[in-house]
């Protein structure tokens, strides 16, 4: 028998006991779950203040309003004063939205 006859055999009969030998347990590697980087985002909103520094603009056009045509009962100078009610009443307001990515907080003051 050739050597390399030798060498086949013993090669062959290693895939044979290789194919016959049970089935080696699989061991999975799980990576660690990734921490999902969540952008924060918080703003605030100055309507306060920004009703003071405005208000004197609608204030001085609400007479222009009685010119415009009659389609609405609407008196301009009370439209005024309850904008600017609604806007003082949203002070210290907080918005959150939450989302898988962000997380945007609003503080409207």
């Amino acid at each position: 028998m050739s050597q390399v006859t030798a060498m086949f055999r013993s090669q062959l009969r290693e895939a044979v006991r290789e194919a016959h030998a049970p089935p080696s347990p699989v061991v999975a590697r799980v990576a660690p779950p990734k921490q999902a980087h969540r952008t924060k985002i918080r703003l605030w909103l100055p309507l306060s203040p920004l009703w003071v520094i405005l208000s004197p603009f609608p204030i001085l056009l609400a007479p222009l309003l009685w010119l415009a045509p009659k389609t609405r009962r609407i008196r301009p100078f009370r439209a005024v004063f309850a904008m600017g009610g609604v806007l003082f009443a949203l002070s210290g307001t907080v918005v959150d939205v939450d989302t898988p990515d962000a997380l945007v907080r609003i503080h409207i003051y």
